[in-house]
């Protein structure tokens, strides 16, 4: 498998756990039993998505930017 289809797996399975994350933070929300764990709990993948989000979003950039200095060279 390519890295950067892996990269991209591991970014959906993210989304689906900072998704499930979210449903049970307002799940605990609604029932007035709220701690602190349950509201930081979807913060660890949103972290992550943030950082693989960025680098897939930057990838196109920087394949034609070094497409870019060998084909100049």
């Amino acid at each position: 498998m390519n890295w950067n289809n892996w990269l991209r797996q591991i970014h959906r399975w993210l989304s689906i756990a900072f998704t499930l994350a979210v449903i049970i933070n307002i799940i605990v929300m609604v029932q007035e039993k709220s701690s602190v764990w349950v509201g930081l709990m979807a913060l660890l993948p949103l972290t992550l998505l943030l950082l693989t989000g960025l680098y897939l979003f930057a990838l196109p950039y920087a394949t034609r930017w070094r497409g870019a200095g060998r084909s100049g060279g």
